[in-house]
């Protein structure tokens, strides 16, 4: 029998291949080959689902997902399933075992056009026309998620484990097809930015964790998210916000045309190896200018994320009298993930380093308005951080200091040998004085490995 780690890769993969099989049938015809593929991946999602249970039963109330009454946390694609089913009056679906493709599509097209409905100011008579043979809905009643859960720690993680599988996909399915699955894709998008609204100091926080052996796409996923902390603190939001995700999600996509020996090589690239790696801003904007229901930006900020304002940078000649904002906050994005992760042979830099060399040239690489934007935003020690304080006490990152990035609010954890507080307590370290004297300062930021002590916990009850 599955486990309960099986069970909830197999709901998720389920729900994920929902969402994009009703994402397509808004952009093609139903004969179309996406859509017939999206519909086999979605048949066969339902197949693996089915090995225990002769009815999957999916329901959806408000943004959680219950999978034959598994909660799942943030689902890829929930979000917007969830608001197209709920529009229609739909909170459960139950697909019989041996449900035909030819149900699935029609399902998946009417789903599809309840937002037309819903423009029109329809009601639930939509639910009765989604119910087929195999393939029933209705209403379920389970307890409500509030704004506060949907917010925690556990539920922004899953969240962002989730992307990480999902541009896996896409990379996968790239490589194997040379383009983009395109519902996949923006599934990852919207979850991540529903999980930034929610609680964007977490999620930023959690683009710090790294596995080597995923960094292509953490790579992604962290781009991305910090490409939209970036333009939500201009005052990007809604669709708008989505796109510049999607930009980021995309800027190295055609790094999947760079062999996989170089792509993968732990030294330095030789002269010759680099010119091929600088071939993947110019291959990637040409799949991504194919893929019509892609956003146009995302072609562009793929072509110049590696150019710089003073006109270095690559593709070699081209000239730009200026670069698209999307572009920049990406770049930028870029730069400060890449340098951040430990390689085999760089190690990780810290934060205020990386802050410098974007401010290098005397600021004519990078728009040195954005890059100090992005320093209030991320802070000299990001929040999730572990940091030595002067009187030896050990402290978790909670919120950044805009006027003073080195000085942030912090919740002190553990004594100087490291050796869990039993009443955690916070400190604004930019203060003049507190109700003990002066804050102490940061001395040093800290390994979590070398401690022992996990420190997203702690930001559970932080969230603002």
């Amino acid at each position: 029998m599955n486990d309960d780690a099986t069970n909830i890769r197999l709901a998720g993969d389920l729900v994920r291949h929902l969402a994009a099989t009703v994402k397509v049938q808004q952009l093609y015809a139903p004969d179309h080959p996406i859509v017939m593929r999206a519909v086999e991946q979605f048949g066969r999602a339902l197949e693996r689902a089915h090995v225990e249970s002769a009815e999957v039963v999916v329901g959806f109330v408000d943004q959680q997902v219950v999978v034959n009454g598994l909660p799942l946390l943030d689902a890829l694609g929930a979000a917007e399933i969830g608001e197209r089913l709920r529009a229609a009056g739909i909170e459960r679906i139950g697909f019989d075992r041996g449900v035909p493709a030819h149900e699935l599509a029609a399902f998946a097209r009417l789903v599809a056009a309840t937002q037309a409905r819903r423009d029109e100011g329809g009601d639930d008579a939509g639910a009765a026309a989604l119910s087929s043979e195999h393939i029933h809905v209705g209403r379920i009643k389970v307890e409500q998620r509030t704004d506060a859960d949907s917010g925690k720690i556990g539920a922004i993680l899953q969240t962002y484990r989730n992307a990480v599988a999902g541009a896996e996909d896409i990379w996968s399915q790239a490589q194997a097809e040379s383009k983009l699955d395109p519902g996949l894709a923006f599934g990852v998008v919207d979850s991540l930015a529903t999980a930034i609204l929610q609680n964007q100091r977490a999620m930023t926080a959690l683009t710090a964790l790294y596995e080597y052996d995923n960094y292509t796409f953490t790579h992604m996923v962290n781009v991305s998210v910090l490409t939209m902390a970036q333009a939500q603190s201009l005052g990007i939001d809604g669709p708008l916000l989505r796109q510049f995700g999607m930009a980021g999600l995309m800027h190295d996509i055609g790094k999947i045309r760079t062999p996989g020996e170089i792509l993968g090589k732990p030294g330095r690239l030789s002269d010759e190896e680099m010119s091929i790696m600088m071939r993947h801003p110019v291959d990637g904007a040409e799949m991504l200018r194919l893929q019509i229901e892609l956003p146009p930006i995302t072609a562009v900020v793929a072509f110049e994320h590696h150019l710089r304002l003073d006109g270095t940078g690559y593709p070699a000649g081209v000239a730009r009298p200026s670069l698209n904002l999307a572009t920049q906050i990406c770049s930028i994005a870029d730069v400060y993930d890449a340098m951040r992760v430990q390689r085999v042979y760089q190690r990780a830099f810290p934060t205020e380093r990386i802050v410098a060399v974007l401010q290098q040239n005397d600021g004519t690489r990078f728009d040195q308005r954005l890059v100090r934007r992005f320093s209030q935003l991320m802070g000299i020690y990001p929040v999730g951080n572990l940091v030595r304080l002067d009187n030896g006490m050990l402290a978790v990152v909670l919120r950044i200091h805009a006027p003073d990035p080195a000085r942030p609010a912090v919740r002190v954890i553990a004594d100087p040998d490291n050796k869990p507080l039993a009443r955690p307590f916070d400190v604004a370290l930019w203060l003049d004085e507190g109700p003990a004297g002066p804050p102490p300062r940061i001395v040093t930021p800290v390994d979590p490995a070398e401690t022992g002590i996990d420190p997203l916990p702690y930001l559970d009850d932080a969230a603002a």
